[in-house]
């Protein structure tokens, strides 16, 4: 097997299990959001827009429960939707800030474990670091474009 597909199954388990916390899973919780609430959360940002259809096929659920639980999530003031610049048909769904809050807080990762993990590498060593699962990330959506 390649050495960088071993090193990716070694290191991956590693920080999860080190980050994860147990939380609750039901809409109970004090941002009234789902496991699947949650991860809707997870793929989107602040800065970056992503495209409805996009987001469904990489999260692999149909485009009619993406969009019930996307109007569900604008009402709680957590997704802003904004017409894409080149074809005004299409919406780019981004993170509100109340959103960021939110997702951060519901999260299989504990933030406060995921800063201390941060702060054990030197700023140049956590840049690169970041960098690398930002472009992990991009390849993971790329995947899903390409295997439904």
């Amino acid at each position: 097997m390649d050495d960088a597909v071993l090193a990716l199954l070694r290191c991956y388990p590693q920080i999860y299990l080190a980050c994860h916390v147990e939380h609750v899973r039901a809409r109970s919780n004090a941002h009234a959001l789902s496991a699947r609430d949650a991860s809707l959360l997870s793929h989107l940002d602040r800065g970056h827009g992503i495209a409805a259809a996009e987001l469904a096929q990489h999260m692999q659920i149909r485009p009619s429960t993406l969009s019930a639980a996307l109007a569900r999530l604008e009402r709680l003031g957590y997704v802003e939707r904004e017409a894409d610049a080149h074809d005004r048909r299409v919406h780019r769904l981004r993170l509100s800030s109340r959103g960021e809050i939110a997702m951060a807080e519901s999260s299989v990762l504990d933030p406060q474990r995921a800063a201390a993990l941060l702060a054990l590498l030197a700023p140049s060593e956590r840049e690169r670091a970041l960098e690398g699962l930002a472009l992990l990330a991009r390849a993971a959506r790329e995947l899903s474009k390409e295997t439904p």
